[in-house]
């Protein structure tokens, strides 16, 4: 037994609602098609872009204090930040100025 819609055989012409849904979902998926290319190639070409060059400053020299090893360290823009350990196994952050590498701040840490 086959099954006929009522457009294909009878001549009735489609309900207006269901032409509706039907060239809603056509421009839907046109919209969709269109997303996924635009998000493709944009993607594609930010990919392709060589990548930006970083410059930070760094001092000359850094000094610790006697006894004291670097741990860590890490920089921003303007100052570098050094975690250091002394003998006793306190350790201790110390920010230093980029440009002269001076001292500007150490704080202890404590806790576990």
């Amino acid at each position: 037994m086959t099954q006929h819609s009522a457009s294909d055989s009878d001549g009735l012409p489609e309900p207006p609602h269901i032409r509706l849904i039907r060239r809603l979902v056509t421009v839907l998926l046109v919209v969709l098609i269109l997303g996924v290319i635009i998000v493709v190639a944009l993607l594609v070409i930010r990919l392709m872009q060589a990548p930006r060059a970083v410059s930070l400053q760094l001092p000359a020299t850094i000094a610790l204090p006697e006894g004291e090893s670097a741990q860590a360290a890490t920089i921003g823009k303007g100052w570098v930040m050094v975690v250091s350990r002394d003998g006793a196994g306190i350790e201790r952050i110390r920010i230093f100025d980029a440009e002269t590498g001076r001292e500007r701040q150490a704080i202890e840490m404590t806790g576990n």
